[in-house]
């Protein structure tokens, strides 16, 4: 478990801005050192704690030190064969949906790292979620791959406009969607581990 934490890692922790974080730290609400002979400053784990709770920002990241995944699909064979590999992983926690409304909802409640999105979703389509996660700025660093069997170039970039960060075509294999999650998420690949 980390014990010191870089202002960038801080802020991805605290779904805040790095520059957030760096003035915090500059105007001492949040302690921390500096790294001898650089600029880098440093926050150590307890430090964090304490100024994420006085500030009501939930520490529930940083107690449990995974990253937060929502999965939202209608194929519940699917979802369950790529919850059970993630949690087997141990790095990560996850929640399911299998509808946009749902999925609308949960993200607000959970405040995912990551959410895994369908695009075909019984009720609303996935480029209407990607939407309405980047129209919230308090989202900004939700990470959104979707998923889809459709193929057309022009469907796959307007949901990069619409703010997904990658895209997957069905059928894939697991172990590629957890490779994509870690590169998202600035993480080791789980076949580095």
């Amino acid at each position: 478990m980390k014990t010191v934490f870089t202002t960038g890692e801080a802020a991805k922790i605290c779904k805040v801005s790095q520059q957030t974080i760096i003035r915090c730290f500059d105007s001492g609400q949040l302690k921390g050192f500096r790294v001898p002979g650089s600029r880098f400053r440093r926050i150590p784990r307890n430090e964090l704690y304490s100024f994420m709770r006085d500030n009501g920002i939930p520490t529930d990241a940083l107690e449990s030190g995974k990253r937060k995944l929502l999965i939202v699909d209608d194929d519940q064979d699917l979802v369950d064969l790529i919850v059970d590999v993630l949690e087997r992983d141990g790095r990560f926690e996850v929640r399911s949906v299998n509808n946009g409304f749902d999925a609308g909802m949960m993200v607000k409640e959970y405040r995912p790292d990551l959410i895994v999105l369908d695009v075909m979703l019984p009720d609303i389509n996935g480029k209407e979620v990607c939407q309405r996660v980047r129209s919230d700025q308090s989202m900004d660093d939700v990470r959104i791959i979707c998923i889809s069997g459709m193929v057309e170039r022009e469907k796959i970039d307007d949901l990069r406009a619409s703010g997904a960060n990658d895209f997957l075509q069905k059928p894939f294999e697991v172990e590629t969607l957890v490779d994509r999650v870690c590169q998202l998420l600035d993480m080791e690949s789980a076949t580095a581990r």
